[in-house]
Order: structure tokens, then sequence, then C-alpha cells
């Protein structure tokens, strides 16, 4: 038993049993892929895979289990290559985020240039992509944090620490009857059309949520992934806009006017996933700082290593 097969198996399941594409993302042959798992399975005595003629087909109920063990073999390969690195270059190496566009666009930037300014020889990356989406990039080892509001917090495989809070406003144009509105309601808000947030992203669910238990049903007129997109079809006079409170801008978005509703649709908190068990280098911990300064090394090695269960605002 080797490595290699280890690697094999965990990419066959990763490109959907195809193991041409196991092969190309692992730069050697299929035949080698697939000699090399079979010598694997003689060497257990069990198939890891169905099969159909030559092709795989999925898992057997062995196969499960070897995947399990596949997985947290690799997971501390990489832990041991990654304590190597960090000990060979404190402050350099590469760093990937994965996060929602909101959380990049306005909530990261002056954490990312306080970063790059304390670690200019780190390459920071930042990929986006919709709450899902982020989590497995981070499960599967493509990045080493997640930043987003929804889903990350209960994903397996994932611990999730939070970082900070927030609460949406309405947008609208200056001179909106809105404006008038001392303590502007649910049923004032469902009088015009709404152009808010895909229900993936920025806490939409505790919208739906707040106008269900009222029993409104507000007419959507457009739903966006982006507060900026959001912001221009409300400048154009198409609806009234539901964001996030770090989306708006009173210098930059001077064609508008905001108004608090947290007390319509609650607070939302902002968390940072990581993969359970990873080990992380000394920089990611010090980003995390900079991100929340309520979190610090010693507090997430304690959650990470399930010495403490959890951690809240």
């Amino acid at each position: 038993m080797n490595l290699h097969q280890l690697r094999f198996v965990r990419e066959a399941v990763r490109q959907n049993f195809n193991l041409t594409e196991a092969a190309k993302a692992l730069f050697t042959s299929q035949p080698g892929v697939s000699k090399a798992i079979i010598e694997l399975e003689e060497e257990l005595g069990v198939d890891i895979f169905t099969r159909h003629g030559k092709r795989i087909r999925g898992l057997t109920e062995p196969g499960r289990a070897v995947l399990r063990s596949v997985e947290l073999i690799m997971q501390e390969i990489d832990g041991l290559k990654r304590i190597g690195k960090e000990f060979a270059a404190q402050d350099s190496g590469s760093f990937t985020i994965a996060t929602t566009h909101t959380q990049a666009r306005y909530s990261l930037p002056k954490i990312v240039q306080a970063f790059t300014q304390k670690y200019p020889k780190v390459r920071l990356s930042l990929l986006q992509g919709n709450p899902k989406q982020i989590a497995d990039m981070v499960l599967r080892d493509q990045a080493d944090l997640a930043i987003a509001t929804e889903a990350i917090a209960s994903v397996d495989g994932l611990i999730s620490l939070p970082c900070y809070q927030w609460e949406h406003v309405v947008v609208v144009p200056p001179e909106h009857p809105l404006l008038k509105a001392r303590n502007v309601t649910l049923e004032e808000i469902s009088a015009f059309p709404l152009i808010t947030y895909d229900s993936a992203f920025a806490g939409r669910a505790k919208i739906d949520h707040a106008f269900a238990i009222r029993d409104l049903k507000p007419d959507i007129l457009l739903e966006a992934i982006d507060a900026d997109v959001i912001k221009t079809y409300v400048e154009l006079g198409m609806g009234v806009g539901i964001i996030a409170g770090m989306a708006f801008d009173e210098e930059r978005d001077k064609g508008l006017r905001s108004i608090p509703v947290g007390h319509l649709f609650g607070t939302n908190v902002s968390r940072i996933a990581l993969k359970q068990g990873a080990y992380l280098r000394g920089y990611v911990y010090s980003f995390i700082e900079l991100l929340t300064p309520t979190l610090n090394r010693k507090l997430i090695e304690q959650v990470m290593s399930g010495e403490k269960d959890s951690y809240e605002l």
C-alpha cells in the first residue's frame, strides 16, 4: 500500500468515477490509475468500486469505509506538508480565501490591504461563489477558509466561528415615500416592488421569514447576488431594495438613501469556516485576527482541537 494508491482512490471519487479525468488531475496515465486501484483492492481483499465492464460506477459499502480512511490519511499528510512549509518560511506561501461577493466587495478590502502590507510575500487569492460552493472549496482543500453568512455554520467537516454581526437596510431614491415613515414597517415595505438578494445570499432567509410570519406576500421584482446590481435598479426607480448594511456607502451611493431595518429582519452573523483537523499557517491566524479581533490563535486552536466546543459573539 502506498500514498499514490490512496490519492488515486480519492481523486477517482472527486472526478465522479471518471478515471481519465482523475489521471489528468494527477498528471499521470489512466492505465496507471486503474492498475494502482486494482492492486490496492487486492491487498485489502475487498472491492472499493462497483464496476460495469472496465468502468467504475460507484463505491461499494466497504469502499465507502475505505474512502473515509483515505480522506483522514490524506488530510494528515497535507498537514505534515504544511507544517514543513511553515517552519521553512514563516512569512511566505499561498493563502486562498473563499467568500461571497458581498464579503469580497464590502467587508474584506481593508482587511486584505492590511494583511498584504503585513505579509507581502504571501500570495493571496480570493475565490467567489455561493455559500455551498465556498464550503465545498474548503472541504476539497481548494481554499484555506470560507467567509459567509449563510449555510457554512452547519456543514459536516467544517468548524465555523462568528466574526461580526450586521443588519439589513432598505435603499430607496431620494424623496421616496418610505423616508417619511418614523419607523418603517413590513406592511409599508411590501406596498412596493422589492429588489433583493437571491435566496442563497446575505440573509435572504430572514427576509422571507419576516414577511411570512406576518402573512405578507411581497412582490419580489428582481433577485441578485450583488448589492451593486440591486442598487442600480433601485436608482432607476424600479423598486425598493433590501441589502446588507455593509453594502451601503453614503459617499459612493449619493443617489440613494438608506433606512435601517434591523428591527424587522433581525441581526445576521458572518462566519469563518475552517476544515476540521486542518493545519493552519501562522499568517492564516493573523488574517482571522485582523478580520475579527475577538478571535485569537489560542481560541481558534482550542475550537479546532475540540478542547472548546464552540464560540459565539
